[in-house]
């Protein structure tokens, strides 16, 4: 950390990446091949540009349905061998799924790449999609939303508080979907998503590792080549009109402690060289929160004890709006409306008193070694070239951020918490509720992909 932070201070860059091979069939499918040859593997991620935001009302969760239901088989490799010819080569897969994207992953040794492109090559053409297939998946989909939502009180929130928060984009609705969507699904909108979104010309195949591109093109051709690019429907901007003031709800779900989470309305990253309160907002979340010295943490934790965790962090990269957030547990003895006049309080003391320029620095600097730290991971790089891309964000963008992270000055994380207003305000209050005293167990079985 004190290098990095010597280096940030003399003016020095980070690391640059190397080349960055960037071609398109003629199908439309787009290759980015990224070299790294410290060790002999490869990672080959497989981005569409299909989301929960793509979805329509009734048919919340299809994406994430479709996600699973890509690993259940064609004519040419069964349900149930995906997964077992990836480990039969030596790698491991997986698969996930958000808001803008569903991305299909595998790292292997790199002289088994091609095992992976044909596999991906094969389901984006061919998956089956049998109902019987489709009845039992879907059961376990439902209880992955009882598990990861229905039973965490947070994520209970957090969904609530989107469904208020967003008044007409589709980002309002959970990624997963809501029960009743799902309960009502049929085989057929899983073929309709799939059918809609799954070609060449909606995806981009990212390639990091050991590798060399000319070899990667070569390989990628043959196998995805022969694939046709299909009419993509028109998107729609569905932008989210502008806020008209405070929105607040109270959850009741079961819960051990009260919870609040806070999240306003900020610009998100369009133009990386003409946007300047992006980077201001990323510097303000480092301000908040971070590790032990950002001032949540001191002030709130550890010095007046109002919590017992508070954090803080901006969300701009997007093909949405942006959104940031505050929250926090309140410490024993304290009401969840003390904790939210203490975050509201550290929040205004940055806009009305700004920062240091020695806490500025330090911010900087534990910013931008997060993000150079992260480039030794293969995956991570591959991660970001396909976040890049499908957003429609130039890929040296992975250069010039450091730049444009130094650049923020002291007066720009002031203005930037200004934006943090009322009126762009939307809060969600997590009243517990009593806990069974037996937990529920999962009947279900198969819940493996992450997502």
């Amino acid at each position: 950390m004190q290098l990095v932070k010597a280096l940030l201070l003399m003016g020095i860059s980070a690391p640059a990446l190397a080349t960055i091979t960037d071609v398109t069939l003629d199908n439309g499918l787009r290759v980015i091949i990224k070299e790294d040859h410290r060790a002999p593997v490869a990672v080959s991620q497989l981005w569409y540009k299909a989301g929960s935001m793509d979805e329509f009302n009734g048919t919340t969760g299809v994406a994430h349905v479709l996600e699973h239901m890509m690993f259940k088989g064609t004519a040419k490799v069964p349900d149930g061998q995906f997964s077992k010819l990836v480990a039969a080569a030596g790698g491991r897969e997986n698969a996930f799924t958000n808001r803008d994207t569903t991305v299909y992953f595998q790292q292997l040794q790199k002289d088994k790449l091609p095992v992976s492109f044909e596999l991906e090559a094969d389901r984006m053409a061919n998956l089956q999609l049998k109902d019987e297939a489709f009845a039992k998946e879907i059961q376990v989909v439902m209880e992955e939303r009882r598990m990861r939502t229905e039973d965490n009180p947070h994520s209970i929130v957090y969904e609530q508080l989107m469904s208020v928060a967003y008044q007409a984009h589709p980002y309002r609705r959970p990624i997963i979907g809501w029960m009743d969507d799902l309960e009502n699904m049929s085989p057929q909108d899983a073929r309709d998503w799939y059918s809609r979104w799954y070609a060449p010309n909606n995806a981009t195949l990212v390639v990091a590792g050991d590798v060399k591109p000319d070899e990667i093109i070569s390989l990628v051709k043959k196998e995805f080549g022969p694939i046709a690019k299909k009419t993509l429907p028109s998107r729609k901007p569905q932008d989210e009109p502008a806020p008209r003031g405070e929105k607040r709800i109270t959850v009741k779900a079961p819960g051990k402690l009260p919870f609040i989470l806070m999240a306003w309305h900020v610009p998100g990253l369009r133009d990386p060289d003409k946007d300047s309160q992006p980077w201001a907002l990323q510097i303000l979340g480092g301000v908040l929160d971070g590790n032990d010295s950002a001032r949540l943490k001191k002030s709130l934790v550890k010095e007046k004890r109002i919590a017992v965790e508070a954090g803080a962090s901006y969300d701009g990269l997007n093909r949405g709006p942006g959104m940031f957030y505050m929250e926090g547990t309140p410490a024993e003895g304290k009401k969840v409306a003390d904790l939210e006049k203490a975050l509201k309080a550290e929040l205004n003391r940055i806009a009305s008193e700004g920062v240091s320029e020695a806490e500025l620095n330090r911010v900087k600097a534990q910013v931008i070694a997060a993000d150079v730290y992260q480039r030794d991971s293969i995956f991570y790089q591959a991660m970001q070239l396909g976040e890049l891309a499908v957003l429609g964000l130039p890929l040296d963008l992975l250069n010039t951020r450091v730049e444009k992270l130094k650049l923020v000055t002291a007066e720009q994380v002031r203005e930037a918490a200004k934006l943090l207003s009322d009126d762009r305000l939307s809060i969600a209050v997590l009243d517990p509720q009593p806990l069974d005293a037996a937990p529920r167990k999962s009947t279900v079985t198969g819940m493996r992909h992450a997502n």
